[in-house]
């Protein structure tokens, strides 16, 4: 594919597509490209090492009670049957107001390997569990305060959930489409005393991510330009990242921007020392939430080469993953 026609691809989809503000139940990560695993099970063992990263996002900073969000994740492949599989596994927590979001999931995927092109194509689903909970104890009803339609205890329900997920990655680009939540997944909070009961349905939600890698005349400088298209079929996002990546003695330094249409612009920094990757990004909202409510997210992940099947002991060294 030539690349000039796929980065037109990646991002003429901002001008092809009427966004659509509104809050979904899936998290926003700003630093997506290093956390390919949250979005697409097909990502598992995708590449030959054990990859493990986690993230702590901190958005509308000044507002209270505002979102805090953690992930960790890992994954590593391994061989059956003269084939290749990958595994992985996640922890999600998000704290919004008086609700706390948390998921726990595995996930499996099937590789093929393409010798001729040294690309592979990952097939996955993801299997997990769901919880919500709703803490009324700050509630502040003012003279309703005995009202018998708000709960007064905490509540929460746990329903089982559903993903899948195709991944192809090249030498030189990646391609992946994920759909998660496809059970459309229904949590009841327990009953009022006025003999109601609360719900929370879950939308299904899409995720299509692109990326590329543009070797610059300067062997040490290379360009990713990246996107992310996230949809729950009511509302949309669009992220379109270029970053700059400098390599030096197997250490690499990064610096990018994200632009989200409607939303916000997001600066990013981060660099990858002996397999261990930090990154940080500051997103800056375009809305009438203001640039200082903006959000701050910490990376961290460590990549590490393996080998389960030979008898050569297992070899650490600086990984760069596009």
């Amino acid at each position: 594919m030539n690349r000039f026609c796929l980065i037109f691809i990646l991002f003429s989809l901002a001008l092809l597509s009427p966004l659509k503000v509104k809050a979904q139940y899936d998290v926003h990560f700003n630093q997506y490209w290093g956390l390919k695993g949250f979005y697409n099970p097909a990502w598992a063992g995708q590449t030959d090492k054990l990859n493990i990263s986690g993230t702590y996002s901190m958005q509308m900073m000044g507002f209270t009670r505002a979102p805090r969000t953690m992930f960790f994740g890992a994954d590593m492949p391994f061989s059956l049957f003269n084939k290749k599989h990958g595994a992985g596994a996640g922890f999600f927590s998000d704290a919004v107001g008086l609700f706390r979001n948390q998921r726990t999931w595995l996930q499996y995927s099937y590789k093929h390997q393409f010798r001729k092109s040294k690309s592979r194509l990952g097939i996955g689903i993801q299997v997990g569990i769901i919880n919500v909970a709703f803490d009324p104890t700050d509630i502040n009803l003012g003279e309703v305060d005995d009202d018998p339609a708000f709960p007064k205890q905490e509540e929460s329900g746990t329903s089982l959930d559903f993903g899948v997920g195709a991944f192809y990655s090249h030498p030189k680009f990646y391609v992946g489409f994920s759909g998660q939540h496809l059970t459309m997944p229904t949590l009841e909070l327990g009953t009022t005393e006025a003999g109601t009961t609360s719900k929370i349905k879950i939308d299904p939600m899409v995720y299509f991510t692109g990326g590329y890698n543009i070797q610059t005349r300067n062997p040490l400088v290379s360009i990713q330009p990246s996107m992310l298209l996230q949809s729950d079929f009511s509302s949309m996002r669009l992220d379109m990242t270029g970053r700059v990546m400098y390599t030096f003695s197997e250490r690499v330094f990064v610096g990018g921007l994200t632009y989200s249409p409607g939303i916000s612009f997001t600066f990013s920094l981060g660099a990858t020392i002996r397999g261990i990757t930090v990154g940080y990004a500051y997103e800056l909202y375009t809305s009438k939430i203001g640039v200082a409510s903006g959000s701050h997210d910490l990376m961290v992940s460590y990549a590490m080469d393996i080998n389960l099947f030979k008898k050569s002991k297992n070899k650490h060294k600086s990984v760069r993953i596009l």
